[in-house]
């Protein structure tokens, strides 16, 4: 079967956009004369090799003419070797992306739960007055939840950025040209412990600003350590991923090192869009060389010369901030082919997300990087079997990775004397929503979820607390009467939740929580890659579900339906998304929030 491109003309800016990433291209010196007559074979051997770059050039002339057109699309899969129809498939994936013509200039307004406590569905009725419906959208969490309504703009051959505490007119002024409010510098971490040590104190621009607080010290002891010994320091920590599967760090890395084919890889996955959750993009932006850092450890421990940061494409400043770490590391010998003379080789490369929630689960991050649609693969073979590039993986969030840091500075043991004999030490909390002091909070695990209420100075305004989310949009429910639940991994699964990835959404009793479980179950059907069908089929009847739920009262009928897909989604999904899309709401049921709902109507 022959590649067949399709009859379309990139314009010259186009060209121009896919030739910035992938070099100036001068067909006349292209082996095989025209490359009409290439046969699928042949295509496929050569794309192997370059379809990995799919999703940078897409981003490319996605960032420089605003959409990506059939003839810009056409040309990247002359340059690639690659059939349209599956470039095409990639390009239609992600949300970030557009396929179709629209403005330079457009704006992402969050609508999610976070925000929603925070007035953006009054902005977007204003909004949706006073401009144009072709310049803004609704989104999904921006992962601003500390400080919203937040705002996205993507801005064709400028830079993305983000304005927080948004109002209607910030926003028509963006769009306009005529201001640009940058998102404020991270300075609501509330509680500090090893991991924030930095945040708001060390320039996250400066290498010797960082190394004189206590920078590349832990890099330095993990060579004189060894490989052998820094797996020691990891397992002997305890320390599990704090993304939401709780998984022993050490046993991953162990399994990597160990790993007879090559070469292995370390990805960082940044792609943090739990709506709630904040924490990791705090960390990069504002401590990005820990970051980078923290990889070269793990690259150096797990035979691995090459790491890949996955950021979250709705994080323009944290890419930003990043990238200028790692340039800078490279430069100073931080990174490289002999990193700190000690004759190891690590480099790392960033390749940003495209707003497309399932990416977070990694083997679907793995298929977004090679360059295809970023739907999770079944399991086994794991990633430290076959991950990347079919090679031996690690794959770990910012926080996991960045907790290595302070476990070889002090110790794997000294770590494991924090927090409790299961739940080893701290972890960052995202507290959000109607609480009087929203930030980041670094506290011991173990930690009551009363206590931590109380740091962040209970209820805003002091009136009646509803509920409270715990670990997210994937998490679940939990009532007054259980803030008494110590912050562990045993203990929140004891009650029927987890920590997932650190939120703490706190809702007063005047919200009516049927508007925020039909945007969770609005969220999970939107956010499905449709791949398989328990979870393609079964989000949608479960926002059926509570639609119906929320006109006509607590229906047995519809709870029962709800359970009985729930169970379905978690024996017969592929990945986390359809097994844990259900938790949040048939936690809400449980506690009967519908019922209050009813009563505020």
């Amino acid at each position: 079967m022959d590649l067949h491109w399709i009859d379309a003309i990139e314009t010259d800016e186009e060209r121009s956009a896919v030739d910035a990433i992938l070099g100036s291209w001068d067909r006349a010196n292209v082996p095989g004369s025209s490359l009409e007559e290439h046969v699928a074979r042949e295509g496929r051997e050569l794309s192997e090799g370059k379809r990995h770059l799919l999703l940078p050039v897409l981003h490319g002339v996605q960032g420089s003419i605003g959409w990506i057109s059939k003839g810009a699309l056409n040309y990247i899969c002359r340059r690639l070797l690659l059939p349209p129809a599956e470039a095409y498939g990639v390009a239609s994936f992600y949300a970030m992306l557009s396929t179709e013509p629209r403005p330079k200039r457009v704006a992402h307004v969050c609508d999610d739960i976070a925000c929603k406590l925070q007035g953006t569905d009054a902005l977007c009725k204003e909004l949706q007055s006073s401009l144009d419906p072709d310049v803004w959208h609704r989104s999904p969490c921006l992962g601003q939840c500390e400080r919203g309504p937040a705002v996205l703009f993507q801005l064709a051959g400028e830079d993305d950025w983000v304005l927080t505490d948004a109002t209607a007119k910030d926003v028509a002024d963006a769009l306009q040209g005529e201001t640009r409010k940058n998102t404020p510098p991270a300075t609501l971490c509330r509680t500090r412990g090893p991991l924030l040590a930095r945040v708001g104190v060390a320039d996250p621009e400066n290498l010797d600003d960082y190394r004189e607080h206590e920078g590349y010290q832990s890099l330095r002891l993990a060579i004189a350590l060894g490989p052998e010994g820094v797996l020691r320091e990891v397992k002997e920590s305890g320390l599990r991923g704090r993304g939401g599967a709780a998984f022993p760090m050490g046993i991953k890395w162990e399994a990597v090192a160990k790993a007879p084919v090559g070469p292995h890889y370390v990805i960082c996955n940044a792609d943090e869009s739990e709506p709630g959750t904040f924490k990791d993009r705090i960390l990069m932006e504002e401590d990005p060389f820990a970051v980078v850092e923290a990889m070269t450890i793990a690259g150096f421990a797990t035979g691995s010369e090459k790491g890949f940061i996955y950021v979250r494409g709705e994080y323009p400043l944290a890419a930003m901030r990043l990238q200028k770490a790692i340039d800078i590391a490279t430069k100073r010998g931080f990174l490289g082919v002999d990193v700190m003379g000690n004759g190891f080789r690590f480099e790392i490369e960033i390749r940003k997300g495209a707003g497309a929630y399932i990416c977070g689960e990694e083997t679907a991050l793995f298929n977004s990087i090679e360059g295809f649609r970023g739907e999770p693969r079944n399991k086994p073979p794991f990633p430290t079997q076959e991950g990347l590039f079919a090679k031996p993986t690690v794959v770990n969030n910012v926080e996991t990775l960045v907790n290595v840091l302070p476990i070889i500075r002090a110790s794997g043991l000294a770590f494991a004397a924090a927090g409790t004999k299961d739940s080893t030490g701290s972890k960052l909390f995202c507290l959000s929503g109607h609480v009087a002091k929203p930030g980041l909070y670094e506290v011991p695990l173990g930690t009551t979820l009363a206590e931590l209420l109380e740091k962040a100075g209970g209820v805003a305004g002091g009136r009646e607390l509803q509920t409270i989310l715990l670990g997210g949009a994937a998490g679940s429910f939990v009532s007054p009467d259980e803030l008494k639940v110590a912050l562990t991994f045993e203990d929140t699964r004891a009650i029927g939740a987890s920590l997932g990835s650190g939120v703490v959404m706190v809702f007063d009793d005047r919200v009516d929580m049927r508007r925020i479980l039909q945007r969770i179950a609005q969220f999970f059907r939107d956010e499905s890659c449709g791949q398989c069908v328990p979870c393609r089929v079964g989000t949608v009847r479960v926002e059926e579900s509570i639609q119906r739920l929320a006109r006509n009262g607590n229906s047995k009928r519809d709870a029962e339906l709800i359970d009985e897909l729930a169970r379905v989604m978690r024996d017969a999904s592929i990945c986390g998304l359809g097994q844990t899309a259900v938790g949040a709401i048939q936690s809400a049921l449980e506690r009967n929030l519908l019922r209050n709902g009813d009563e505020k109507s």
